[in-house]
């Protein structure tokens, strides 16, 4: 397969993956971190223990008990198995899942620091009119807070592009599956083919800088 090649295909995959984890985070996220945000439960601090070990955790670390969970003797592996036959360690979906919980702080964080800032007189006047908490949030928290809702998105999507241990450690090296623009480079730096991996590292580094820059202009209009 030419360098080219490779690129086009690990870019698909690459663009898809982080699509797909974008779009169920940003239905995922805002509710958890507006309960983040907003509760006084005792179980909160857990939870955003639990939320944020992607940030701390070695992705190695985090893939390998993924992989064991996705297997077919684990537990979301039997299951899958048990209703599709199909096993999720090593295929697409098994990245799609990894890639929610490996970039669910970079979406939940910042969407849960800006709703902190909510004006708590507009929540109560809203609720004094009959409006619900679901109606409250859809209708009030989420448009105020649009700017972070999109930042967050970028965010998370940039993430998603630019994982390499937690890809290799539940999705393998499948061309046209789970085989990354980041998987792309460090085969190409094992074959010592640094062209190629010039042209694979050069084109993440314009995107990171791309992304960066766009959130926080966007953060500043």
């Amino acid at each position: 397969m030419s360098v080219a090649e490779d690129i086009l295909l690990s870019a698909w995959v690459t663009g898809l993956l982080a699509l797909t984890t974008t779009a169920v985070l940003l239905l995922v996220s805002p509710p958890l971190a507006w309960w983040i945000a907003q509760t006084r439960s005792r179980w909160r601090p857990l939870v955003e223990a639990f939320v944020a070990l992607p940030l701390v955790l070695p992705p190695t670390v985090l893939g390998f008990y993924l992989l064991l969970a996705l297997a077919p003797g684990g537990p979301f592996g039997a299951i899958a198995q048990a209703l599709g036959g199909a096993p999720l360690a090593f295929t697409f979906t098994g990245l799609v899942i990894g890639s929610i919980i490996y970039s669910l702080p970079f979406v939940t964080g910042p969407l849960s620091a800006a709703y902190r800032t909510t004006d708590g007189q507009l929540l109560e006047a809203a609720a004094s009119l009959g409006a619900s908490p679901t109606t409250r949030f859809l209708r009030l928290v989420l448009p105020l807070h649009r700017k972070a809702l999109v930042a967050a998105g970028v965010l998370g999507f940039a993430h998603t592009v630019g994982e390499f241990g937690i890809v290799l450690m539940i999705g393998g090296n499948i061309p046209g599956e789970t085989r990354v623009l980041s998987i792309a480079l460090f085969d190409r730096v094992e074959m010592l083919d640094y062209a190629g991996a010039h042209a694979i590292a050069a084109l993440l580094l314009a995107f990171a800088v791309i992304v960066l820059t766009f959130t926080y202009r966007w953060l500043r209009t």
